[in-house]
């Protein structure tokens, strides 16, 4: 937690305005199917989890657990998650697709104005009210606006400039297996996707911040990677294209389509599952717009499993005390034997050693049983593959 610089200062107030102003998230970028082997949901289980754009809370809530409190201190999240929420009660599940699936409705002025914005809370009303062209470009997608999307629709239009990586890449998500992804990946699409300009273009700060990612967690990775922040991403994607099947990879697939395949997509977006959220699954999930550590300490429920993604990361150089005091609010809260997920830019975290919390102030690595083998098996599954660490730690018994 080494103290912040003028520059990290200067970075971190652009990322905040950033931040405080915009959807950042429209989608998560975090792989589900890697959490439920982690967390092993049941029907007694009350799961707390950040919102983001909303996606692994509904997942979470196929899978049956009691609740699923969705926490997001960006009201803009907490209303794409109610968007959602309000599609699955309120729509059939073609029209849901097209929204969602496809993020394009040629009906979806109406669909909103007479189906969808009754069922949402006031900052939600307000926001649609602005935003719910997003949905209705029929030369563009939903999953091109938001901080995120601008940088997915930018990388669309270069590979658009470039036609034979635009064709590599559709061959290279049409591939029927490892194998000739691999050929595919060699041979026609890394040879043209990656230069000196891209690279320095993903090192700038200000790219990494339209994609969510602070000052930071950016120097986390530049400190463990001799490539920086674009040798990092480069040895994601190859990883992802080389070691695991594009036929389920949703999240690149997006980002590079700017819409989901019905073959393709979230668990949510499935027919089976979107039909077990509207009839009474979708209930089970509680929108909350506040910190992690504000909900806890309002909040007199026992929780069984925490999913924090990785915003402990910039809290850690920013707020150390803060962190702290989360920490002491999710040890408080936890019941007996929580299981905790969390992901990090850096492989081992450095609070979980620094970090003192409880009376007798020891080490979160004292505290909590770290499941280091599972979280390294489960891993490298993850067809997301951004963040270099993946921790899953059990609260005492």
């Amino acid at each position: 937690m080494d103290t912040p610089s003028l520059r990290d200062r200067l970075d971190q107030r652009l990322f905040n305005a950033i931040y405080s102003r915009n959807l950042v998230y429209n989608a998560c970028w975090e792989d589900p199917a890697v959490d439920r082997q982690a967390l092993g949901l049941g029907p007694d289980d009350s799961v707390l989890v950040i919102t983001s754009a909303g996606c692994n809370a509904l997942d979470y809530a196929i899978a049956g657990p009691r609740r699923v409190h969705a926490v997001d201190a960006n009201p803009r999240q907490t209303a794409l998650l109610e968007l959602k929420i309000a599609g699955i009660r309120r729509l059939e599940f073609d029209d849901y697709f097209k929204v969602f699936g496809e993020g394009y409705h040629a009906d979806f002025r109406n669909l909103y104005q007479n189906r969808l914005r009754a069922e949402l809370g006031e900052f939600a009303q307000a926001w649609w009210d602005k935003h719910w062209n997003w949905f209705a470009d029929p030369r563009g997608s939903f999953y091109f606006h938001g901080l995120s999307g601008i940088v997915a629709r930018a990388c669309r239009a270069y590979f658009r400039l470039r036609p034979r990586l635009n064709h590599a890449l559709t061959a290279l998500f049409q591939a029927r297996d490892l194998s000739e992804q691999r050929v595919i990946y060699d041979d026609r699409v890394a040879p043209l996707m990656w230069n000196k300009p891209l690279d320095w273009l993903l090192s700038q700060q200000f790219v990494m911040s339209m994609l969510g990612v602070p000052y930071p967690q950016r120097k986390l990775v530049e400190a463990q990677h001799a490539g920086g922040i674009a040798g990092f991403i480069r040895e994601a994607v190859q990883y992802v294209f080389r070691q695991l099947p594009v036929s389920d990879n949703y999240f690149w697939h997006v980002y590079v389509a700017g819409r989901y395949r019905r073959d393709c997509c979230p668990e949510y977006l499935k027919p089976d599952n979107f039909a077990a959220l509207k009839a009474g699954r979708v209930d089970a999930i509680v929108p909350h717009t506040t910190t992690v550590t504000e909900f806890l300490r309002s909040h007199d429920e026992p929780i069984t499993r925490f999913v924090l993604l990785d915003h402990m990361d910039w809290m850690s150089s920013y707020y150390p005390q803060a962190l702290a005091e989360e920490w002491e609010a999710i040890l408080q809260r936890a019941a007996p034997g929580a299981r905790i997920l969390l992901r990090s830019a850096h492989e081992r975290p450095a609070y979980l050693d620094s970090l003192r919390v409880g009376s007798e102030g020891r080490s979160l690595r004292e505290v909590l049983a770290f499941q280091d083998e599972l979280a390294q098996s489960l891993h490298r599954h993850d067809r997301v593959h951004t963040y270099a660490g993946f921790v899953i730690a059990d609260a005492p018994a």
